[in-house]
């Protein structure tokens, strides 16, 4: 590292996208992922400082560790047929519908909306509006087109 941490940060925001991806080459050892750009620069940037720096100390790690097989999921049955994109339990969704502002309690199996329990965000889209909506798509979660 001939360049100063600040200096390579700096440039990764002009660097075109082939230069990132032989950089995560090098620092990596990897071959790149098919990410953006934004996520590679990110990744390039802690790396760099990792480097230059040192990473986390090992109780951080450990802690982290400890953190992540006391909360994680290890698989999809665990959530019981529910995506792993869903909002982690405790998350509330907002939503205004003809100037009213609605409120849904993401759960552990369930929501919870006006203190009833919804299997689906579909069924609380219809109770506020009246119609059939896809309810990710009514919470913002994910566009008309499907994207999240």
């Amino acid at each position: 590292m001939t360049d100063t941490v600040l200096a390579q940060l700096a440039a990764l925001k002009d660097a075109p996208a082939p230069v990132l991806k032989a950089k995560w080459r090098a620092l990596f050892d990897t071959e790149p992922p098919p990410y953006n750009r934004r996520f590679l620069e990110s990744h390039l940037a802690y790396r760099i400082q990792e480097l230059a720096y040192g990473g986390l100390k090992k109780e951080t790690v450990e802690q982290l560790r400890v953190l992540g097989k006391q909360y994680g999921v290890k698989s999809a049955q665990k959530l019981k047929g529910h995506s792993l994109r869903l909002p982690i339990a405790g998350t509330r969704l907002l939503r205004e519908w003809q100037g009213v502002e609605h409120s849904v309690t993401v759960r552990g199996d369930d929501f919870e909306y006006q203190g009833r329990s919804y299997k689906s965000l579909s069924a609380i889209a219809r109770e506020i509006t009246g119609v059939r909506w896809n309810g990710w798509v009514f919470f913002g979660l994910k566009n008309h087109r499907g994207a999240a």
